[in-house]
């Protein structure tokens, strides 16, 4: 019951809005980030790494996690 209790709490400081909202901010600077010819998920996060240092840590991973995965899915320009 005690695992339980840790993963509700989990959602609920994930969907807290301040929280939802550095995760749509997270993913669309990384989807950005990731159209960019000669970037991907690397060089996204260390360009963006800077405007985290100054967040709550917990909305700071958050944010991360969106930069991080968004360039994965985003979709690249075709090259002619």
């Amino acid at each position: 019951m005690e695992t339980l209790t840790h993963i509700l709490n989990g959602f609920s400081v994930c969907l807290q809005p301040i929280n939802l909202w550095y995760t749509f901010l997270g993913v669309f600077m990384g989807t950005i980030i990731g159209v960019l010819p000669a970037s991907g998920l690397l060089p996204g996060s260390r360009l963006l790494l800077p405007v985290t240092f100054g967040m709550d840590p917990t909305s700071a991973l958050i944010m991360m996690a969106g930069i991080y995965y968004a360039p994965s899915t985003a979709v690249r320009p075709p090259r002619y």
